[in-house]
């Protein structure tokens, strides 16, 4: 189908050409893809100079939309699109089309393992492709259209097969997808490079809408101790606060006046509640944030206390007291104010994200 749509789009752009003809918004006629509307990319704001990059290639069909798509996805430094796993040298778009010659259009993945896991990108790349094709990826059928993973170090191997196998079990038909080294990687022709973003109108057979699903907290990574366990270990005003609903010092708190960058996380389980990218001074002399990480990782109670009616936000799975939530935040943010205690939560810094096992929520904080 793709490469009817290019063809078909060349003779379109050669015939208005011919008649002197400029007009604008002119589309191919033929069939497109779920959408080609493109987000904002996360890493273009990132200085990736000073990353340990690694390599990993990825075929799944249409190599257009796989490039848009994962450039997309945070801690991805750079994405090319070429011609993998095939036999001689230099394909041309043309002969690899042919199928003769076993190249399958892949992407070239460089990422930063600091920001991002290669079992996250894998994972991600997972939600746009259907595994158990063969030889066919939405509109487009043939063995150049196949979904392979081809990596360049073998220790990248158990990760790769880790994530495979979890992804088996959502389906009852084997997963095809193959899972080889790259034996070969030919750059394809200037005008695939970034095409999407040169023709955003162009055919696209990925769903980028995926790009803008909100982050999820996975509750399941997280526990509550005990209350006797809660006491030996946490401090008395964390334990007082979080798990007796007590009240700390306005302006005599650890947090109240930070916002180096990092997350927030509930002080009894970990959970990851707040980023400092959503903190803001209010004036209140406690920690203030426009939003949750994610707006499941808190529950609401009413709280009459002190004579009056207020909302009290409590941590989703550790059940501890975090503070209360108002109608006065900044309006352009949604016009919440989470007025949260010190002592309910712990501050994770940027640079300790990933080895603490909150990588993946990097991009809420950059």
């Amino acid at each position: 189908m793709k490469r009817l749509l290019f063809a078909s789009s060349l003779l379109l752009l050669l015939l208005v050409a011919a008649c002197g003809n400029q007009k604008e918004g002119l589309t191919m006629a033929a069939e497109r893809g779920p959408t080609t509307s493109l987000s904002e990319n996360p890493n273009a704001k990132i200085d990736y100079t000073h990353s340990d990059l690694q390599t990993i290639y990825l075929a799944g069909g249409c190599f257009w939309g796989l490039e848009a798509y994962i450039s997309r996805i945070y801690g991805v430094q750079d994405v090319t699109v070429g011609y993998a796993n095939g036999t001689g040298e230099n394909p041309t778009y043309e002969e690899v089309n042919r199928g003769d010659r076993g190249f399958a259009e892949t992407v070239e993945v460089k990422y930063d393992p600091a920001r991002i896991q290669l079992s996250d990108v894998l994972t991600d790349y997972f939600k746009v492709i259907n595994p158990t094709s063969v030889n066919k990826q939405g509109n487009d059928v043939g063995i150049d259209y196949r979904s392979g993973i081809y990596y360049v170090n073998e220790s990248d191997v158990p990760v790769i097969n880790a994530v495979v196998a979890k992804e088996q079990v959502k389906y009852s038909k084997k997963i095809v997808t193959e899972v080889l080294p790259l034996t070969n990687y030919y750059l394809a022709e200037e005008y695939h490079q970034d095409y999407l973003e040169k023709n955003p109108d162009g055919y696209c057979h990925i769903d980028l809408t995926i790009l803008d699903e909100p982050i999820k907290v996975d509750s399941t990574l997280y526990s509550r101790p005990s209350d006797e366990e809660l006491k030996k270990k946490l401090t008395d005003i964390q334990y007082n606060v979080a798990v007796l609903g007590g009240e700390e010092i306005a302006y005599s708190n650890d947090y109240w006046n930070m916002f180096d960058p990092g997350i927030y996380v509930d002080v009894a389980t970990g959970e990851p509640l707040f980023s400092s990218r959503d903190k803001f001074d209010a004036g209140c002399g406690w920690p203030s944030f426009t939003k949750p990480i994610d707006p499941e990782v808190v529950t609401y109670a009413e709280d009459k206390s002190y004579h009056m009616v207020r909302t009290r936000v409590i941590s989703r799975v550790g059940k501890i007291y975090l503070g209360h939530v108002f109608d006065d935040g900044p309006k352009d943010k949604g016009g919440k104010r989470f007025c949260i205690d010190s002592a309910s939560i712990r501050f994770v810094p940027l640079d300790d994200m990933q080895q603490a096992g909150y990588g993946y929520l990097r991009s809420t904080v950059e």
